[in-house]
């Protein structure tokens, strides 16, 4: 079975692709400030690891809403990245992509440590997948990373420290800004391995 993996080109989803190879990655440009450097970030690790690449390009950015969308957060929110049903959009949007290419299984790089967000969670994974299933394709989600955080999951899946540091995790811009909650993991992360976030 094909499998396509969302990849942001974060930290979390680079190490998915090492970890699991998918036969295909799919990047979404949804209208978030960082679009242009996440697409960087992910054909760069695509072209190293011979992964099939398809970015989806849709400006979605009239309904977002904090850091990512540059607006100040929505009232639900959170935390202050929070995009209104963004992981469903990403799913939907993989799914519309991936039936088409064979695809069977789509890849998402949910943590546990992404609980805090309700479309994080495995109950969230569930259903979705459960969702997927009932349509044309019967494409499958999965979350090989939901039982762990970062750290552990960059250990589990052995990424080299060089291709990690092609991964683009700030939330605001296309130059990492050091301030915002992408940027704070990824230099918390990068600490909880030893590597030198600077």
């Amino acid at each position: 079975m094909r499998a396509a993996l969302l990849l942001s080109g974060g930290m979390d989803s680079i190490a998915i692709a090492f970890w699991k190879n998918p036969d295909v990655a799919i990047t979404v440009d949804y209208g978030q400030r960082a679009a242009e450097a996440e697409i960087r970030a992910a054909s760069a690790v695509c072209e190293e690891l011979c992964i099939e690449h398809h970015v989806i390009r849709a400006d979605l950015s009239a309904l977002g809403s904090g850091d990512m969308a540059g607006t100040a957060p929505a009232s639900l929110a959170p935390v202050t990245e929070w995009w209104p049903f963004r992981n469903q959009m990403l799913v939907t949007m993989a799914a519309m992509k991936a039936v088409g290419l064979g695809v069977g299984q789509i890849l998402i790089g949910t943590l546990r440590t992404d609980g805090q967000h309700a479309d994080g969670t495995p109950a969230f994974i569930d259903a979705t997948n459960a969702l997927l299933a009932c349509q044309e394709g019967a494409l499958r989600l999965e979350a090989p990373a939901i039982k762990l955080n970062a750290s552990e999951l960059i250990a589990q899946a052995g990424v080299p420290p060089e291709i990690l540091a092609w991964a683009h995790s700030c939330h605001v811009a296309n130059e990492a800004c050091g301030q915002c909650r992408g940027c704070k993991k990824h230099y918390e992360t990068l600490e909880e391995l030893g590597l030198d976030p600077y």
